[in-house]
């Protein structure tokens, strides 16, 4: 390597100078041996704040650190490089810099990055979460307690991507052109749905555990005897609840005409839309009887099914369909709104116990019938 001249050099000019003077070529190459200059002192440090001692000096809070001093191979490379000849000092750049980017690459490979920020973050976002769940169960046990319900209820699935294929066979009647009639959702879920009729009994008590407890269910009222507080309703809709038609007057639909069915059908779908805000899809007929002038009137104003059902519940026992006297997957349950009389032995809170500790006892969850059908 050439070595530097010990001729005495000029002294330096100032920096300014006039637009017409040409740049140095010394001036640019004294900013890059800079700026390599302070990557190679950044990469020694990162070297150095990686082996230095975890364990802090007793002074160390009070005795600011002193700037790391560059390198002696870096100053011997920037000193050695601004007198040398452009080929000597173009190899001299390069070393310096690839051994700089090397320093830098090797500390910042070492080097934990964020990775201890965003694990601690995830860590707590996980401890959250625990907590959050933790605190959301204790919430339903302590609501099951109050209700005096003998388990938790247990939690349905989250809804079917596609909605069951509603043909013809066992549980479902189906005509072409017609609506189906649904006595049993076509599923293999584990679930069955509440399904609630006509609308005489408010009871706030209901309205209050059905919401507390997040029971899902469908109510399919009359408007003669639900007509006197639909905001009892609605607040049941706010938290959930969809309403559904089930005529104006509760008549016999086997024994109308023509005109009669379009005003009990499709009178009570545009009243609950007036009422509700929301136009129904689903129909029950009363009694559970229908016809296919029904079926077709019910299809010309809106509604897609007839759901009808497989057991009925009330406050002291459950009816079943079946002889063995237990839910199936998709059954339909159905009850009143209802107020105790001589056949219906206790309270709306007193039917809705029976059939959410019946179903928790069989390993069943009450789902949303909408969901599924």
């Amino acid at each position: 390597m050439p070595t530097p001249s010990t001729a005495p050099r000029p002294r330096p000019r100032p920096r300014t100078r006039s637009a017409a003077a040409p740049a140095r070529p010394g001036r640019h190459r004294r900013r890059g041996l800079a700026a390599l200059t302070v990557l190679a002192t950044l990469a020694v440090g990162c070297s150095a704040l990686r082996t230095q001692d975890p364990s802090p000096a007793p002074d160390r809070a009070a005795t600011p650190a002193a700037p790391a001093a560059p390198p002696a191979d870096a100053q011997a490379a920037g000193a050695q490089a601004a007198g040398a000849a452009p080929a000597a000092q173009a190899q001299a750049q390069a070393q310096a810099k690839a051994q700089a980017q090397a320093q830098a690459q090797a500390a910042l490979a070492a080097m934990p990055a964020a990775r201890p920020q965003a694990a601690t973050g995830q860590e707590l976002n996980g401890r959250r979460s625990a907590a959050e769940h933790e605190l959301a169960l204790q919430q339903s046990l302590a609501a099951a307690h109050r209700w005096g319900l003998a388990a938790l209820p247990l939690r349905p699935p989250a809804p079917p991507a596609v909605k069951p294929e509603l043909a013809d066979g066992p549980g479902v009647k189906r005509a072409p052109g017609l609506p189906p009639v649904v006595y049993r959702v076509p599923t293999t879920d584990k679930v069955v749905f509440l399904t609630v009729d006509d609308g005489a009994e408010k009871d706030p008590q209901f309205a209050a555990m059905a919401a507390e407890l997040g029971v899902p269910m469908t109510a399919f009222l009359s408007d003669y005897l639900a007509r006197s507080d639909y905001g009892y309703f609605r607040t049941l809709q706010a938290h959930g609840v969809t309403i559904d038609n089930h005529t104006l007057t509760h008549p016999d639909l086997r024994r109308l005409g023509p005109d009669a069915l379009q005003r009990e059908i499709c009178g009570q779908q545009d009243r609950l839309q007036q009422e509700t805000g929301t136009r129904p899809r689903l129909f029950r007929p009363p009694y559970g009887e229908y016809t296919e002038a029904a079926l077709r009137t019910a299809a010309s104003c809106g509604v897609t099914a007839f759901p009808l059902w497989n057991e009925e519940a009330f406050p002291d026992h459950l009816e079943w369909r079946y002889a063995d006297q237990k839910f199936h997957p998709g059954d339909i349950v159905l009850t009143h709104f209802r107020a105790p009389a001589a056949d219906w032995k206790g309270t709306m809170p007193d039917m809705l116990r029976r059939v959410v500790d019946a179903a928790t006892a069989q390993g069943f969850a009450i789902a949303r019938l909408e969901d599924y059908l």
